[in-house]
This record gives structure tokens, C-alpha cells and sequence, in this order.
């Protein structure tokens, strides 16, 4: 099997390892590794068993992590990935902020419920950056009042978000328009809806 094959491959499974892939999907792209010729086959291959292993690991982090967030309510998820090396990276916001109170909470909760012998993993526990761009629904509800910068496929668009709803947000602002009659200018207030499935990026506009 060529370099190029094999690279690729790890690519993939990269990728599915990100985005949750089912073993199943594992399994085909896999298989035909160290000469399997079947899917079933590819099943007893040593890089099954280590996905299974990454697979295994992802689910119980998940399940501690959900559990967690029952008891802190204030605190939701934005991110979470487990890599190829047993990395658990979290990344949390809330709707009060996260502390960093909130971040070891949150890390004890599951690190005290895993062996670290038996899985030998790393765990970062962190919080959504001011700058970061906005992901989920409830991140632009701890933000209304605040200045967005808006990315969509027809251009940008800054603008304080006044409300937010279950498929979409309102931006206003304020612009300098020509005068309907005479010359000159005069300032008018902008409103603008804007559904999550337009939004390329967005983040909030900090005030130093």
C-alpha cells in the first residue's frame, strides 16, 4: 500500500473521529488495511481495536460531561474533541460568564471518573475566548446588547443584536443616508434579521 493511500486514510480518520462517525464508516474505510478484504474482516485489524479504544473513551467523557452540565446549568457546551492520542480538549461558555472555578469543576468531574492508567488521556478544560467567533444559539442570548460583526455569504454587517429567536437574530445600527428631499445627510436607524443558516461567523465587537 502507497504512502499516499495510507496518509489518506489517516486523514479520514481524523475526520470521522471529529465529526462522530459511527464504526461502521470506520470499518469501511479501514478494512482493506494489511491485506483485509472484507468489512467483517477489517473488524480483528489492531487499528480497529485502537479506534474502538478512541470510540470508547468519547462516549464516557460524554456521558460524565453531560452529567455535569445537569448539576451546572448555567455552563453549556461549545466544543469537544477527543484525538488520536487521547487529548480531551472542552471548550465551555455560560451564561454568566465561565470562571475558572467553572472550568475545574467541570474537569474534576470527569478526570475523578476515569482511570488513567486504563486510558491514559490528557484533559483541557477551557472557555470560549471574547474573541472567538460565536457557535452556538445560546452564546448570542448572553450577548444581546452587545455589538456584532455579521459574516454572511451576501457581505458583513455590524450592528448591536437586540434579540435572538430559535431561527435567527436582529441586528440595529445607525447610517448616514442622503436626505429624501434637499442635499445633505441625516442619520437613520437599520434593522436586520438574519437566520443562523446565513451566518458564516460572528463575533462580538469589544470596546477597549
Amino acid at each position: 500500500m502507497s504512502v499516499n493511500t495510507l496518509k489518506n486514510r489517516w486523514a479520514k480518520l481524523y475526520f470521522c473521529v471529529a465529526m462522530g462517525c459511527t464504526s461502521d464508516i470506520i470499518i469501511c474505510i479501514f478494512a482493506p488495511l494489511n491485506g483485509y478484504k472484507g468489512i467483517h474482516e477489517g473488524t480483528s485489524s489492531p487499528l480497529f481495536y485502537y479506534l474502538t479504544l478512541i470510540f470508547m473513551l468519547k462516549d464516557k467523557v460524554q456521558l460524565l460531561l453531560d452529567k455535569a452540565l445537569e448539576e451546572y446549568t448555567s455552563l453549556f457546551l461549545v466544543d469537544f474533541t477527543v484525538g488520536g492520542d487521547n487529548s480531551i480538549k472542552i471548550v465551555l461558555d455560560g451564561d454568566e460568564g465561565v470562571s475558572l472555578q467553572d472550568c475545574m469543576n467541570i474537569s474534576r468531574a470527569i478526570e475523578h471518573n476515569l482511570d488513567r492508567e486504563e486510558e491514559d488521556f490528557s484533559l483541557e478544560v477551557t472557555s470560549a475566548g471574547a474573541t472567538s467567533p460565536l457557535r452556538m444559539p445560546r452564546q448570542y442570548n448572553k450577548n444581546i446588547g452587545r455589538k456584532l460583526k455579521v459574516k454572511t455569504s451576501s457581505g458583513e454587517l455590524e450592528g448591536t443584536l437586540v434579540e435572538t429567536s430559535t431561527n435567527s437574530i436582529t441586528l440595529e445600527w445607525k447610517a448616514r443616508e442622503p436626505k429624501p428631499v434637499g442635499k445633505g445627510k441625516i442619520t437613520v436607524q437599520k434593522k436586520q434579521e438574519i437566520a443562523f443558516s446565513d451566518i458564516q461567523e460572528a463575533k462580538v465587537k469589544l470596546k477597549f
